[in-house]
């Protein structure tokens, strides 16, 4: 049983909007095709970030992660590059520069708010360049261990999410950084059965319980609030 006391979520769901630019078109450049991943996508997949450029001449590739905490990024030897269009489950179109791309990790580091890595089998800036604009994908199993009393957004997503009082308040369907803490988004169904949401804090004075193993949270929070 997880105890939820000074509890926080990190993020690493990949439901954090992209604030960056448009990815711009990069040169057509061949990728070498044993980046290129012709079989299934694995199904734990989490979107964590995106190539913003290339890095240096040696074929290093810049990452802006989506959350505040790179150490998924860090932490994975390999990665998945998607096109920024395609979702995990879908397949892409228009050719090889367009497939899924898996890439080894031979190293990588923290610079700037920015991940910068180099790929086993990309040693061209060409090349680097060819893969911006890529959705950054990694396995949820290559995650680091988080803190005691931590949980990964995306092992909330999806929670049921009950009271004291063993009254059901809805599911996790997001949650919301304000600055100051996380707040719990718990989509469920109004009596005319359209979908309402719930907004819960995600600090001690409302936690109860997180169990993510049963999928469960329970919180101090009323129906009528």
């Amino acid at each position: 049983m997880n105890d939820s006391k000074s509890a926080s979520a990190r993020r690493a769901d990949g439901r954090v909007p992209l604030n960056g630019p448009a990815p711009q078109q990069a040169a057509r450049v061949r990728i070498p095709g044993t980046l290129i991943d012709a079989g299934a996508l694995p199904e734990d997949l989490v979107e964590v970030g995106y190539v913003a450029a290339a890095y240096g001449i040696r074929g290093w590739i810049k990452v802006q992660p989506h959350a505040d905490d790179a150490a998924a990024l860090l932490h994975a030897r390999r990665w998945w590059l998607l096109p920024a269009e395609v979702g995990r489950g879908a397949a892409p179109a228009g050719g090889a520069d367009r497939a899924p791309v898996c890439l080894k990790i031979a190293q990588s580091r923290e610079h700037s708010g920015t991940v910068v890595a180099q790929g086993s089998g990309v040693a061209d800036r060409n090349v680097a360049e060819a893969l911006k604009g890529r959705r950054v994908w990694i396995r949820r199993q290559d995650f680091p261990p988080p803190e005691e009393n931590e949980f990964y957004w995306v092992d909330l997503i999806g929670c049921a999410v009950f009271n004291e009082q063993g009254e059901p308040l809805g599911e996790v369907s997001g949650l919301i950084d304000n600055g100051v803490h996380q707040i719990l988004q718990v989509a469920h169904v109004l009596p005319d059965g359209k979908t309402g949401e719930r907004l819960i804090p995600f600090v001690d004075a409302y936690l109860r319980d997180v169990r993510i193993d049963e999928r469960r949270i329970v919180v101090d929070w009323g129906l009528d609030y």
